[in-house]
């Protein structure tokens, strides 16, 4: 009888493991996204929000959009550091458009050089990155609003680095020689 024991506790434990193995978990009833149903009054199954809904952190990400941080040299490395990663391929190093998916066949973006973007305000580059424009799409998913700002900011110096003079920067013609 002390045989039959651990024989009949093990042929038992697989008996309960295999009752417990239906297919109810894996096939329940579902309501997918947008399709029909009787549950409520529209029909449809995708609810909407209720009035006055605003997302988490969609304050912050709008306010962050219309005010751009003050212009420091830490703000302009940042810039430099992230045009460097996300604009270079298209736009060049110096923003002229002819980074190297433009000498792959890509169309050309406009030069940064331009007299319509250099009178654009920062603003422009910044909902460019946000919401794309011509075939450059958007880079809100890839670049933080802060980041946004400082590569606008890069752009200007960019810009300004262009046209400037050395009468305009004090000392530096004793820099250069």
């Amino acid at each position: 009888m002390t045989r039959r024991l651990p024989a009949f506790i093990l042929l038992f434990a697989c008996g309960c493991v295999l009752m417990g193995c239906d297919l109810s978990m894996t096939r329940q009833r579902k309501l997918t996204t947008y399709a029909p149903t009787a549950l409520w009054p529209d029909g449809s199954s995708a609810r909407p929000l209720p009035i006055g809904v605003v997302a988490q952190g969609d304050v912050d990400r709008a306010a962050a959009a219309r005010t751009p941080p003050p212009v420091t040299a830490d703000l302009l490395a940042r810039g430099r550091e992230r045009f460097n990663i996300f604009c270079t391929p298209c736009h060049g190093l110096a923003g002229d458009g002819d980074g190297v998916i433009v000498q792959h066949g890509f169309p050309a973006p406009p030069s940064y050089h331009i007299d319509r973007l250099l009178a654009a305000p920062a603003q422009h580059f910044y909902d460019v990155m946000t919401h794309g424009y011509g075939v450059m799409y958007s880079y809100a998913d890839r670049v933080d609003p802060h980041d946004r700002w400082a590569i606008a900011a890069y752009i200007r110096a960019l810009q300004l680095s262009r046209r400037a003079k050395v009468a305009e920067v004090p000392d530096a013609a004793e820099h250069i020689r």
